[in-house]
């Protein structure tokens, strides 16, 4: 079986207003809980960092507008 890769990116700061990795928007417990994971837990992971991802975007788009 394939591993899910990390999606670090090497930009590791936490933001102050979201708690979120700068880099990957994983949450600390999440980026603690990575190296253990087995692929379902990544991938909720990754599911999840996906929807922050696009809520920012959105949160972007909306102030630019």
């Amino acid at each position: 079986m394939i591993e899910v890769s990390s999606p670090c990116i090497d930009i590791c700061r936490l933001s102050p207003e979201t708690g979120w990795c700068m880099g990957c928007l994983r949450t600390v417990d999440e980026i603690r809980a990575w190296p253990r994971a087995d692929n379902g837990v990544r991938l909720a992971i990754l599911e999840r960092t996906a929807a922050r991802r696009a809520a920012t975007a959105g949160l972007l788009a909306g102030a630019l507008a």
